[in-house]
């Protein structure tokens, strides 16, 4: 029987294109653990093209094939391990839907919806789950200062974030009034759109949900620990310098706040239509108000990322849980 032509495609034109690659390493070597599986590991280079590993021109023909130099190989399924763009914001797997490709992971819809801060936090409310008090921004002008500087008269302190960047990029915690402007200059230079969110002090939890053998998976919570005043930022989460830890066993935890949490992270995977993963971030405030932070559609994938330890702490092995996957893209 012939293997499966998995494609791995990773980089990217984003801020997360190096992290994308860290992620890349980690699913090809359990990739490389299914022997029905061959993978074809391919980056989008910043500046040069897709490539493959062997520093190969590739290309995806709407065929289902892809041409790696003088060869045409057929594809079987695709893992779009791209954080940001073009992996996240649904653009890839609209690549892929024109080319009759099965994928891993959400599709353009979904994906596009969860990576705009804006529109993911329109989504929460109308269906219900309670997230951080906020406002967006849609120019960066004076009006867009003044919406901002009010937002910190009301609130004390202020998150500015890029709309439509990674969980950690482009954000900026603003708790003198003065720094207002900067922040939200600064924001726009990393999206046209930019979300202004009250500044709580919380607890930081992340629950993985997925589906395994046409199930529907939702994992108890993990928690990101980071130093006091350290906001968990896109240095913090990946340098090696870094003083956050995280933890699959987080104490202090009411089983009353872990079935909220996990009723809120099924009610956002069933309601938005999500596919194969996603990383659900919550925010536990001192009060103990459970608050729905963001949906990741491709978290991380490194050797210390949260989405593969919830996945193997839930007791699931994480390259059958690729090739559950793999089976039901094709399948369907």
């Amino acid at each position: 029987m012939n293997p499966t032509k998995v494609l791995l495609l990773c980089g990217g034109g984003s801020a997360e294109h190096e992290v994308s690659l860290v992620s890349a390493n980690y699913l090809e070597s359990e990739l490389n653990k299914l022997p029905s599986v061959s993978v074809i590991r391919v980056e989008i280079t910043k500046n040069d093209g897709w490539k493959d590993s062997k520093g190969q021109d590739c290309r995806l023909n709407l065929d289902k094939t892809l041409k790696v130099g003088d060869e045409i190989i057929n594809i079987d399924f695709a893992v779009p391990c791209i954080h940001g763009f073009p992996g996240e914001t649904g653009d890839i797997q609209s690549l892929f839907e024109l080319a009759g490709v099965p994928y891993m992971g959400c599709d353009s819809s979904a994906s596009n919806v969860c990576f705009n801060k804006i529109t993911s936090k329109l989504w929460f409310d109308a269906i219900g789950i309670p997230n951080t008090p906020y406002v967006f921004l849609t120019d960066n002008n004076e009006d867009s200062v003044r919406s901002a500087e009010d937002a910190f008269d009301r609130w004390g302190a202020i998150f500015v974030k890029a709309a439509c960047q990674g969980s950690s990029v482009g954000c900026y915690k603003v708790t003198e009034k003065s720094a207002v402007r900067e922040a939200v200059a600064s924001a726009f230079g990393y999206s046209n759109q930019v979300l202004v969110e009250k500044a709580v002090r919380p607890r930081e939890l992340e629950i993985a949900a997925y589906h395994y053998n046409g199930e529907v998976v939702v994992t108890r919570p993990g928690e990101i620990a980071c130093p006091e005043d350290t906001f968990y930022t896109y240095e913090e989460k990946y340098s090696a310098g870094s003083h956050s830890q995280t933890t699959v066993e987080p104490e202090n935890l009411t089983e009353e706040q872990i079935a909220q949490m996990r009723e809120y992270a099924e009610k956002a995977f069933v309601h938005l239509k999500l596919k194969d993963l996603s990383r659900i971030d919550f925010f536990l405030t001192p009060e103990g108000d459970v608050l729905l932070n963001e949906i990741n559609t491709f978290p991380g994938m490194t050797p210390i990322s949260m989405f593969p330890k919830l996945v193997e702490h839930n007791g699931h092995t994480f390259s059958e849980y690729l090739e559950s996957c793999i089976r039901a893209g094709i399948a369907n």
